[in-house]
């Protein structure tokens, strides 16, 4: 029998009842783009993350896109962003017109390290974008400090990070603006895709908020060129559902984690662990290792599914070849594109399932 990487059927079948009734009433309601459901989804996501205010999207990556330019950032301007990253965070940056400068990560913690980003700050820098990467949040107290001395925005990558916290608070509201994803896979997942940007700042929320309905604020009145950048009602509705689970699942996640980190740790193989300053709420396990693609195989062979988050850096991608980087800029985000192996996880998974990943990695290395 397989182990599943994740398992959305049964996310589903525990919530079964709630959300087909949250999904048949908007149906009913003949409200299907924003509306009352959205509204409450967006109040509820802000106050459970400790900010002002929620702008719910149709993607993560429409969170970051907004949050960018509410900020102000366009052409020609810099966003500093870390080297290990999934492509939204680049593209979003390229999306305004602007040039994303890469920095390395820290060892062990796998998120920007703050120490190099004074040595990449230009007077065209607009705004630092620290990922908070797998779950775990990206040490942000030096970076908004270097943020303040030099005038430039903070825009948290949250995507990956819902509920995670940061020397006691909630990341996504500790920046000037976040963005999170809702896409399926996420902790918070939507049954399709979905994003949302959040902030303390009235003014950029106002912003976001024109910027993606097409800069409207009342039926064709478009004070500014804007986007169709909206949330569908069902997934307000299905989300406000799991919102409610969303702490209770988080738990789970950590138990899992907890559970792997026991077996694995014994093993000799460099596992991910949680940074004492925050709550690490494991959207990926990960295990590090030089041959990770053989081990990759042996646990696909054994009926183990598992993943890379992220094999090739964003400064070695096709996309972003034009700002010529090569092999060696940035070391340590390489060597975490080439060891890092992702592990099953989700809040249903069963204690079984994780000692027989557990044990496939033991028989494995006990190959040699």
């Amino acid at each position: 029998m397989t182990v599943k990487f994740l398992d959305l059927q049964a996310q589903y079948a525990s919530i079964k009842a709630e959300a087909d009734a949250a999904a048949l009433a908007v149906l009913s309601s003949g409200q299907y783009v924003l509306g009352p459901e959205v509204e409450a989804f967006e109040r509820e996501f802000a106050a459970a993350h400790d900010a002002g205010h929620a702008v719910a999207l149709n993607t993560g990556t429409s969170a970051l896109h907004l949050a960018l330019l509410a900020c102000g950032v366009g052409p020609g301007d810099e966003v500093i962003v870390p080297a290990m990253t999934f492509t939204a965070t680049g593209a979003a940056v390229a999306y305004t017109g602007a040039k994303p400068v890469f920095v390395d990560v820290e060892p062990g913690r796998f998120t920007m390290d703050p120490a190099q980003i004074e040595g990449r700050i230009t007077p065209r820098t607009k705004a630092i974008m620290p990922v908070h990467l797998y779950g775990q949040a990206a040490d942000l107290d030096p970076v908004l400090a270097i943020a303040q001395r030099h005038g430039v925005k903070v825009i948290e990558d949250a995507a990956q990070a819902h509920l995670a916290t940061y020397k006691g608070r909630k990341v996504g509201g500790i920046g000037d603006v976040s963005g999170f994803s809702f896409y399926p896979g996420k902790n918070l997942g939507a049954c399709g895709e979905g994003g949302l940007a959040m902030t303390n700042d009235p003014a950029i929320a106002k912003r976001m908020r024109l910027l993606r309905d097409w800069g409207a604020e009342r039926k064709y009145d478009h004070q500014m060129l804007a986007y169709n950048y909206r949330m569908d009602a069902i997934q307000g509705a299905i989300l406000r559902v799991k919102l409610r689970r969303l702490e209770e699942w988080t738990e789970a996640r950590r138990k899992v984690a907890a559970r792997y980190q026991g077996r694995l740790g014994k093993l000799g193989i460099d596992v991910a662990q949680e940074v004492g300053d925050g709550r690490h709420v494991y959207h990926i396990f990960s295990i590090f290792h030089d041959r990770r693609d053989d081990l990759q195989a042996f646990l696909g062979e054994r009926g183990i599914q598992s993943g890379k988050h992220y094999p090739v850096p964003l400064h070695l991608q096709e996309a972003y070849a034009s700002l010529g980087h090569a092999k060696g800029d940035f070391p340590v985000a390489e060597r975490v594109a080439d060891t890092q192996l992702s592990l099953p996880i989700y809040p249903e998974m069963p204690d079984s399932d994780v000692d027989r990943v557990a044990e496939a990695v033991g028989d494995w290395l006990g190959r040699g």
